[in-house]
């Protein structure tokens, strides 16, 4: 659990991270969001999803 806790905080201090240094780029990046298929981010998010998976079942065994 404690290990689930650092990955979340990492997670914060990196997107925070990103806006603090491009305000301005990211939200031009999300504004081109807005253009991209349900089924694109749908894939896009499924494949982080199971990149995301595979790394942590390999570093768990």
């Amino acid at each position: 659990m404690n290990e689930l806790i650092i990955a979340f905080g990492l997670f914060l201090f990196i997107e925070g991270i990103l806006y603090a240094i491009f305000p301005s780029k990211m939200r031009n990046m999300l504004k081109k969001i807005e253009f991209i298929n349900d089924s694109q981010l749908r894939t896009g998010g499924l494949i982080f999803a199971i990149i995301g998976f595979i790394i942590i079942y390999y570093k768990m065994n």
